[in-house]
């Protein structure tokens, strides 16, 4: 009965969207000789994402993430991969915590925080590839 309740809670509360990525991440794991890895996280939360990339002819070619955080930080760095997959190095940084949220259904206010790790991920990774000249 429990059990029930709470998926119950989850399902009133999160999108099939965000679950669907959480349940499912795409591009979750390590990238071997990725061009550029990153790291951002939430003090207040405790949430860390991850976002290794490798380019080609000025695009990201692969990006992979690892993610310890709650059910919307994972949902958000998945959906965040696909996003950025054939983006111009210069475009990743343009997404914005709202884009994210929008693309997942939206978010309720108080796992927001999610979509912001996101974005600040992928605005570390286009910093990271405009630093290195690339």
């Amino acid at each position: 009965m429990r059990f029930q309740r709470a998926v119950a809670i989850l399902l009133r509360m999160f999108t099939e969207a965000v679950l669907d990525h959480f349940r499912n991440p795409r591009n979750a794991g390590e990238l071997a000789g990725a061009d550029a890895t990153v790291e951002v996280s939430n003090p207040v939360c405790g949430d860390v994402l991850q976002l290794a990339a490798r380019l080609k002819d000025g695009r990201i070619a692969e990006v992979r993430f690892l993610c310890r955080g709650c059910t919307t930080a994972i949902a958000c760095g998945s959906l965040l991969t696909e996003k950025l997959i054939n983006q111009k190095v210069g475009e990743a940084g343009d997404l914005s915590p709202a884009a994210i949220a929008e693309a997942l259904g939206g978010l309720p206010a108080a796992t927001f925080h999610g979509a912001q790790l996101a974005a600040a991920a992928a605005h570390a990774l286009a910093e990271k590839f405009s630093t290195a000249g690339r």
